[in-house]
């Protein structure tokens, strides 16, 4: 019994419709860097970026590796020093042994400006930062260098007086090696020797310079004028086509019996099609072949100072991308942390509203936020942020797609049915096709070892 006057609300939601969402996905992002990018449509699957011959090598950086709790420089890594190239095996490995561990602490001085530049130094791990005496005899920072990075190369190999002062930011591990060492390796092998004899004669090309255009220039009457072409790389970049594909399975029953109001394979499908496009963004960024962050140039790279993003961190960024940059790219973790700086220098950044969002901005270039910008390290952990310049025109970065794919439901993404199983199952292949690529080096910079964890009390 009850005492009830009236039908139950339980009891009536019996007869009632629910009003009810498209399934909702808590990992979908804005995906600003795929909006941000122009789109260039590929017939042939193949993007070949031709371009005036250029001289590089390597990545700028010697790695190392622990062995019996001891640090070492990997030998086919000192290619890295532009004499070393044509070097054989054993001696780069004799070069290699002759390196030598040393412990820094925070604000200890590794090299002394005018001093001999008798030792050539590796970071193992930690920051430091070179310092010089400016024009006025004020004291100029000029860099900051971290884990890999080495100094000084030329003062080292010519014997000459260190160009400045080195001063750890951290603490952290470096090896150093006696010139006396490479003066031996060059002694005893005659190609090492003519390496050393050209670099220090001043004929060896800058690993990142072009080939040469020769002109002339501000003369007077008739000289005879220089001859020049110029010349392409023999074997340029190509990109191809990669993806992010997966197999998506919908039950017959499923679709037959419970597809109203919302179409269940709709649904299936435009999730799918989120993850694969999340992936994509992810992969444009850290794919080890083509990522972005990958195809940094070494001098395009930039440690922050402090740890936190400042201003001058960015800044710094804007003087290497200082040719048309379109936008920033970082963790929203990394521009929460750039804000706080902004904040206590009392330089709040400018919002702007792009993509139909408000945007932090600095020097009027949009901070676009994503999640798949990585952290790395212990604690907390240190992430990076990406400044570059887009467009095919402006020689950028650009986003790269199949002009047409058969069963295209998206530019690059395709669903195809493959047909229904013996157990009543159909499967749908979902393929997304893209990469991007960096046309010129200096269309992309990117500032490492961001940390995040600094707050402030302004009260």
């Amino acid at each position: 019994m009850t005492d009830r006057t009236s039908l139950a609300p339980g009891a009536a939601r019996q007869l009632a419709t629910a009003t009810k969402t498209s399934p909702q996905m808590r990992g979908i992002s804005p995906r600003y860097l795929l909006r941000a990018l122009p789109w260039v449509d590929i017939d042939s699957g193949v993007y070949r970026v031709n371009r005036r011959r250029t001289y590089t090598v390597g990545d700028d950086r010697i790695g190392t590796y622990t062995e019996g709790g001891a640090a070492r420089v990997i030998p086919g890594d000192l290619r890295e020093l532009p004499y070393l190239r044509p070097a054989d095996d054993d001696a780069l490995g004799e070069l290699a042994h002759a390196f030598t561990e040393v412990a820094f602490e925070p604000g200890e001085t590794l090299v002394q400006e005018g001093a001999d530049a008798d030792q050539l130094w590796v970071l193992v791990r930690g920051r430091a930062e070179k310092r010089s005496t400016g024009h006025h005899g004020e004291d100029a920072l000029l860099d900051v260098v971290a884990d890999g990075q080495f100094f000084d190369l030329d003062a080292w190999t010519r014997g000459a007086p260190a160009p400045y002062r080195v001063q750890a930011l951290t603490a952290g591990v470096a090896l150093r090696c006696p010139r006396t060492a490479l003066t031996a390796v060059s002694e005893r092998n005659e190609t090492v020797r003519a390496a050393v004899d050209a670099y220090l004669a001043g004929s060896e090309q800058r690993a990142g310079s072009e080939a040469p255009i020769d002109l002339s220039a501000d003369h007077v009457g008739e000289p005879e004028l220089p001859r020049t072409y110029v010349d392409f790389e023999e074997a340029p970049r190509e990109y191809h086509m990669t993806l992010a594909q997966t197999v998506l399975r919908v039950n017959t029953r499923v679709s037959d019996l419970y597809n109203g109001p919302i179409d269940q394979t709709r649904a299936q499908t435009n999730l799918t099609a989120h993850a694969l496009r999340e992936q994509q963004e992810s992969s444009l960024l850290h794919h080890p072949e083509y990522g972005l962050l990958r195809n940094v140039a070494p001098d395009q790279r930039v440690q922050s100072r402090t740890g936190a993003p400042t201003p001058d961190d960015l800044d710094e960024l804007l003087s290497r991308v200082w040719k048309q940059p379109g936008y920033f790219v970082a963790h929203p973790r990394a521009i929460a942390a750039f804000g706080r700086e902004c904040t206590r220098r009392g330089v709040p950044p400018v919002i702007d509203t792009r993509f139909g969002s408000p945007l932090l901005t600095w020097r009027g270039v949009p901070l676009l936020p994503s999640d798949k910008m990585r952290f790395s390290g212990a604690g907390t952990g240190t992430t990076e942020i990406l400044l570059m310049r887009v467009g095919e025109a402006e020689q950028g970065v650009v986003g790269l797609r199949p002009s047409k794919v058969d069963d295209e439901i998206e530019p690059g993404l395709a669903v195809r049915n493959m047909g229904v199983d013996h157990r009543g199952v159909t499967s749908y292949l979902m393929t997304a096709y893209f990469n991007a690529a960096v046309l010129v080096e200096d269309a992309v910079a990117v500032l490492q070892n961001v940390g995040v964890a600094h707050h402030y009390d302004y009260a």
